[in-house]
């Protein structure tokens, strides 16, 4: 099950059909599906979470701590609504757009894709595009 949760940010509308992407990727991925709660919050409390547990001191658009147990996805992803918005006008994207590779790059991280070299960027960047298309 996937559940939203907001901290320290505005609620923003996350559309049925989100659920129902993101519950296809795991799918896809040839996982099942456990508890997987979304915590947006803004830029302030992500950085809390990112010092107090990863020892990082540095702003990010997400953090995903991995509870999953064999092919059981389960996990909590820390997500920065500001952050998001920078990073899509930096990009020249819309909002909407980032925000779903964001959500899915969490979900990509509980199916066990890495970001750390080049080849993996690569390929979770490729995974990210491809699940975007599908999504409806």
């Amino acid at each position: 099950m996937i559940h939203y949760f907001f901290e320290n940010i505005e609620k923003i509308e996350i559309l049925p059909n989100t659920s129902k992407w993101l519950e296809k990727i795991i799918i896809s991925e040839e996982k099942k599906i456990g508890e997987i709660n979304y915590i947006f919050c803004d830029d302030a409390y992500l950085l809390k979470v990112n010092q107090d547990y990863l020892q990082h001191d540095y702003y990010t658009d997400i953090i995903t701590f991995d509870y999953v147990k064999g092919k059981t996805i389960s996990g909590d992803i820390f997500v920065s609504l500001p952050r998001i918005s920078e990073n899509a006008s930096i990009l020249s994207k819309n909002f909407e757009d980032e925000f779903h590779r964001v959500l899915a790059h969490g979900i990509l991280h509980l199916c066990g894709y890495k970001d750390k070299t080049e080849e993996e960027i690569s390929l979770m960047r490729s995974k990210e595009d491809f699940y975007l298309s599908l999504r409806a």
